[in-house]
């Protein structure tokens, strides 16, 4: 059974806010002016946006984000839908950070697109899945294989975060361990707060179906690939319950990220018979521009040593890093900005650095009437 990309939509709550308003929002923490400055010029982030106030009262919760954006899905015509969905039966959602452990996230998100949403009022099978920036990439590889299999007609995958909860300042309580330290990257201290000036809040979905659009654009998946490398790399981003603090260390971060990367991609390609030469662009998830040469050069030994490579699209400068979301919010703005022929190839590629697990999705533009 193949299985198809009909429609997209994606939710940035508020106004955006430039670098010079983040502390307006998240309010600010002694010592921390010279790593803003310092982690904003690596990552080229000039605009994101936040469910907060300026009392760093929430606006919305994941919850509602995840709402937002399923609404926004099931409305949008990017993909020219020229007929009603089928009944939608299977509802799989992903986040880094939700208010509650349990039940999963997909089953708080139900009641919310049941009680605004004509047609979801219905009983559906569902699937939570948690993490870093895979958590929802997982959810739509779940969510394909529910349609594949034949025992579903339509699914919607959701991914939502809602990051500016943990790290605005009345609520993060890093560790103070800045003087045992003479380079402050390797504190604790650091691995906390840097992620202030890197993570901000956002939700995108995808309408699964198991036919293309009658008329227009449609996406099909050629396949998805998903693998952990936590075999052989150490942890290096977490978020603790007890204390809700956010922490990665970018010494293993830059020491395993790229290498264990290529590794996968390159035995996802040989496993499907591809080569990335065959896709007109990728859509990484790219959580800073300080690691865009990396990422170029990793393509470029992708595609076997040629002297080219694959161009590559991001909004990472203008919609934030919003983790797990990020690839929903893309592939949303690329299809609104950016027109597909039939047959145009596109490859998702999402890298998390929780203990390195990755995805890839592969997709073909069908372009019908």
């Amino acid at each position: 059974m193949e299985c198809y990309i009909t429609r997209s939509g994606s939710y940035l709550p508020g106004a955006p806010v430039d670098n010079d308003g983040i502390e307006r929002f998240l309010g600010t923490m002694p010592g921390e002016s010279g790593v803003k400055q310092q982690v904003l010029k690596m990552n080229g982030i000039l605009r994101r946006h936040y469910a907060q106030d300026l009392e760093q009262r929430e606006t919305e919760n994941v919850y509602q984000l995840a709402a937002q954006a399923v609404e926004r899905c099931l409305q949008a015509d990017n993909l020219t839908a020229s007929s009603p969905a089928p009944a939608i039966t299977f509802l799989a959602a992903g986040s880094t950070y939700a208010p509650y452990s349990g039940p999963g996230l997909a089953s708080l998100i139900h009641p919310l697109i049941a009680s605004r949403i004509q047609g979801l009022n219905r009983p559906l099978e569902l699937s939570s899945h948690a993490g870093i920036c895979t958590s929802a990439a997982a959810a739509l590889v779940n969510a394909v294989r529910a349609i594949r299999s034949g025992e579903h007609a339509a699914a919607i995958a959701v991914g939502a975060e809602h990051a500016s909860e943990v790290l605005k300042s009345e609520v993060m309580k890093p560790i103070d361990d800045r003087s045992m330290h003479a380079e402050l990257r390797n504190s604790q201290w650091f691995m906390s707060v840097f992620l202030r000036f890197m993570l901000s809040d956002g939700a995108g979905a995808f309408l699964l179906q198991n036919r293309p659009n009658e008329k227009g654009l449609s996406l099909v998946v050629d396949w998805t690939h998903s693998m952990s490398m936590a075999h052989e790399c150490p942890l290096c981003m977490k978020l603790e319950n007890s204390t809700r603090l956010l922490s990665q260390d970018i010494r293993i971060l830059n020491r395993h990220l790229f290498s264990a990367a290529e590794s996968f991609a390159l035995t996802a390609l040989q496993h499907h018979g591809e080569k990335l030469t065959n896709y007109k662009v990728v859509l990484p998830h790219l959580s800073s521009f300080f690691f865009r040469r990396k990422m170029e050069k990793m393509f470029e030994r992708l595609c076997d040593g040629l002297k080219t490579t694959v161009p590559y699209w991001t909004n990472l400068a203008t919609a934030g890093n919003t983790g797990s979301a990020s690839i929903y919010v893309m592939l949303d703005e690329y299809l609104d900005t950016h027109s597909l022929s039939h047959g145009d190839r596109l490859l998702l590629f999402i890298p998390e650095s929780g203990q390195f697990n990755f995805v890839l999705v592969s997709l073909t533009a069908v372009v019908h009437g």
